[in-house]
């Protein structure tokens, strides 16, 4: 069965489907955030790119020009917020948007860079990296954007962080 896909970058009226579909699955409204999101897309400091799916919002990935926190803050460019709803995993749209965002990527690097978390909510997203090409930096684990050090106490929660790259060819 052939996905019915396609990949664009965002629009504004995008704004508000994309937040229903966090709402959708239990999750806070993620309007504002969105909403500079596409700010930042209208002044060139990131774009934001929109997987829609038979007509529908199925998730979104941004791409920043030079990475902001992390190992490679200030040298690479970085993939930030990568999100496929619920009702939409496990049909290759995720692998559609890290592509599509890799092609963009190539254009101004050789390298592309991220950051994923480490509870399970992210076991999705850090095997796809895996089975795409992503390695870790070898840095450790960062938390609050901070390498974590030996022995530290921390909460498993969104702000534990490994980074990996991949070059791109």
């Amino acid at each position: 069965m052939k996905t019915t896909c396609s990949i664009r970058k965002m629009q504004e009226s995008d704004i508000k489907d994309l937040s229903q579909g966090f709402i959708s699955q239990g999750w806070p409204s993620r309007e504002e955030i969105l909403t500079l999101y596409f700010k930042e897309q209208e002044s060139g400091e990131r774009e934001a790119l929109v997987a829609n799916f038979e007509g529908v919002v199925a998730g979104y990935i941004t791409i920043l020009p030079i990475a902001k926190h992390g190992p490679f803050a200030g040298m690479s460019p970085e993939l930030s917020d990568f999100n496929v709803f619920e009702p939409f995993q496990n049909q290759g749209i995720g692998n559609l948007l890290l592509e599509e965002a890799e092609k963009r990527v190539k254009l101004i690097s050789d390298k592309v860079t991220l950051g994923v978390g480490l509870h399970s909510g992210y076991g999705p997203a850090q095997r796809l990296y895996i089975k795409r090409g992503y390695i870790p930096d070898g840095t450790g684990v960062w938390y609050r954007n901070q390498p974590l050090e030996m022995n530290a106490t921390i909460q498993n929660n969104d702000d534990l962080v490994l980074y990996l790259s991949k070059e791109l060819e």
